[in-house]
């Protein structure tokens, strides 16, 4: 009902803005069976509006508005990570046409290197959902996704963002379609020297008097320091569908990144005196085959990875005398491949059988301590799933999956979904799931020299949610949707990086971790008349993450407190106000306190206070055929919050963007 209001809207924008008079349309009915695929599942779809929002935004900046999760973020186009459920960022899996992001080295995704206008499918699966796609999402995953334009002939797209800080954000695509056929090209790039102004609250200048006698302080007002950063993308991607209704999927995506690493709040040096350089050069392809048939559906899948990461950290220690402290240089190459079947046995029974490889191969290595590895590891895995309707508003299904790292077998992860449509009418739903799940550690984890323990154990979860979901229309006018869950998530032999007595930090398995809590969602959609409609979502995420393990030492007070960086509290709320070819958007987002200590400490430097994040912009659509011209202007961080999201490591205050973008 959403989507068929919001594809009315559109029109009738359209058609005012082509001077006609909009006309009433006759009330359309359409039925459905619900999906199989769709059983018990927990989903979070982002919606085509929020990917394309403007051309200077990344997945960071859209998940962090439009989900409940957790997005941690080290500084504007630095390294942001997003946790589900209270796990780490590590714990999500993240992937982009099936092919597996999350580094091999580190086990994490770097958002903030991903920009939405790429991107125009993306979904979170939660807790259990996320095992039917592959192991490793402990909390949950994120998956990616690239598709053809709907529509044939040639289209063209310009836009042109200028921001504060002098920023520059600039997206091109270019498409052209037949019936059968698709070439579509994106590019996009941003820069910025990203010296935006904060008050320093890690450092206090002291006043004198004429005595010099201290008679006040006060914390002073800097610049951020050596953060400018350059990114590029490349997207190629090509379509093709046969009279048999075979499609074919290719797409090239490349990246060269260059950002300065910004100097911390508490450093006293001169930036001239200071380099943090990271470089990092990456190459991502894949290809797909779909086959349909009248009851069952094969798809094959082949991906390729490149990533060359080049890391440069240098300080002066005396007076023309610069000194280099890291030289870190890694290549890593993966190899994917996945073949997968539907079998439709029935109208209400699937089958789903998949098999899947994925080579990692990394060289890493440090200048100037000679140390870092050289390996590789192939990982296997086998799934099977099958979703059943015994009676039409009951679905049940089930996943059973079993992989081999390396010369290793995992541990088999099995999970159960179930659902009951107990109102039609309002498609109020109740849903349940549980499943087991775990992940490998990642390639520095076991042969990070100095210090890779590769004796580390699996980390293993089990995870359970039930929850309900409606979607109605109150009125002719208003549709409403909500989903609400709960859920409970136990991840054992958690790794943890610790100090050793020679001097560098070692992982070990030590955490027992307990999340749990609740995770809501709701949606409104409400259009009084023809020229005015209004689109309302929010999102409520309560997730308590304590740790439950054994104390490390005598000293350690971690045991029975909340997981350090993990806000018990996060929100979101979007709200797009529409008026004919007028569009006003309200984004709004919350954490709550987050620790910087495993104690759950007060002191200054303990925590990070709670913050209430505001965006506005407003943007009006011109038609001039034959091209569509959009101006949009927006405020971000509209009441100058001063804020970080981690320690010593500020945030901007209030900045403006102006963005100009052609449609033809």
């Amino acid at each position: 009902m959403k989507r068929i209001a919001l594809i009315s809207a559109v029109f009738v924008a359209a058609m005012g803005a082509r001077g006609e008079r909009p006309r009433s349309l006759n009330e359309v009915t359409v039925t459905a069976r619900r999906p199989l695929s769709g059983i018990g599942a927990q989903i979070t779809r982002l919606d085509s509006l929020a990917l394309k929002d403007n051309a200077a935004l990344s997945m960071a900046d859209i998940l962090a508005f439009n989900s409940s999760l957790f997005v941690k973020n080290h500084g504007r186009a630095t390294l942001s990570t997003v946790s589900i459920r209270g796990t780490s960022a590590a714990h999500t899996r993240v992937s982009w046409n099936g092919l597996r992001l999350n580094s091999p080295m580190s086990g994490m995704t770097d958002f903030s290197a991903i920009p939405a206008f790429f991107m125009d499918r993306a979904e979170v699966s939660h807790g259990a959902t996320s095992v039917a796609l592959g192991s490793g999402g402990l909390g949950g995953s994120v998956s990616l996704s690239s598709a053809p334009e709907t529509e044939t002939g040639f289209h063209a797209q310009y836009s042109q963002g200028i921001g504060s800080f002098r920023a520059f954000d600039e997206f091109a695509k270019l498409s052209y379609a037949t019936a059968s056929w698709q070439l579509k090209t994106r590019v996009a790039f941003s820069s910025s020297p990203n010296r935006y102004p904060f008050t320093n609250h890690d450092k206090k200048v002291n006043i004198y008097d004429s005595d010099f006698n201290i008679i006040g302080q006060y914390h002073p007002r800097e610049r951020n320091r050596s953060g400018a950063y350059a990114d590029l993308h490349l997207m190629q991607e090509a379509y093709f569908t046969s009279t048999s209704g075979a499609r074919i999927q290719l797409a090239a995506w490349y990246s060269n990144l260059r950002r300065h690493l910004p100097m911390l709040t508490t450093d006293y040096g001169s930036e001239s005196e200071f380099l943090n350089l990271n470089r990092e050069r990456t190459l991502r392809a894949t290809a797909s085959l779909v086959v349909p048939k009248h009851n069952r559906q094969l798809k094959a899948r082949l991906g390729y990875e490149y990533a060359l990461r080049r890391y440069d950290y240098r300080r002066d220690v005396a007076a023309g005398m610069s000194v280099s402290m890291a030289r870190s240089r890694s290549r890593q190459h993966t190899i994917s491949a996945s073949i997968e079947a539907d079998f439709f046995v029935r109208q209400n029974l699937m089958l789903n059988a998949a098999l899947t490889a994925d080579e990692n191969m990394v060289l890493a290595s440090d200048l100037l301590t000679h140390g870092g590895f050289d390996r590789s590891r192939l990982e296997l895995a086998a799934a099977l799933t099958a979703r059943w309707q015994p009676v039409s508003p009951v679905g049940l299904g089930v996943t059973l999956r079993q992989e081999l790292a390396g010369s290793r077998l995992t541990p088999f992860t099995p999970a159960l979904f179930a659902d009951w449509l107990i109102h039609k009418p309002s498609n109020l739903t109740l849903k349940a799931s549980a499943a087991r799940n775990h992940r490998i550690p990642s390639l520095n984890d076991l042969y990070f020299l100095p210090g890779g323990n590769p004796n580390l154990k699996d980390e293993k979860g089990v995870n359970y949610d039930v929850g309900a979901a409606c979607a109605l229309p109150l009125s002719q006018h208003i549709n409403m949707s909500a989903t609400l869950s709960w859920f409970e998530n136990y991840v054992n032999n958690w790794i943890l990086w610790l100090p050793t007595p020679r001097g560098y930090f070692s992982p070990k398995n030590v955490k027992k971790v307990h999340s749990y809590g609740i995770e809501a969602k709701a949606d409104m959609l409400w259009r009084p008349t023809d020229d005015w409609l209004l689109d309302l979502s929010g999102s409520l995420s309560w997730t308590p993450s304590i740790n439950r393990g054994e104390p490390v030492s005598e000293a350690d007070r971690s045991i029975g407190r909340q997981l350090p960086y993990q806000p018990r509290v996060s929100a979101s709320i979007i709200g797009r106000l529409s008026w004919r070819r007028w569009a006003f958007t309200y984004k709004w987002n919350h954490y709550s306190r987050r620790y910087t200590m495993s104690t759950d400490s007060q002191s200054l430097t303990g925590y990070l206070p709670p913050y209430f994040m505001s965006n506005v912009s407003l943007e009006n659509t011109l038609r001039l055929k034959p091209v569509e011209l959009n101006l949009k202007f927006a405020v971000n961080n509209l009441f100058n919050e001063d804020y970080i999201s981690v320690l010593s490591h500020p945030m901007p205050g209030i900045n403006f963007q102006f963005f100009v973008t052609i449609t033809y």
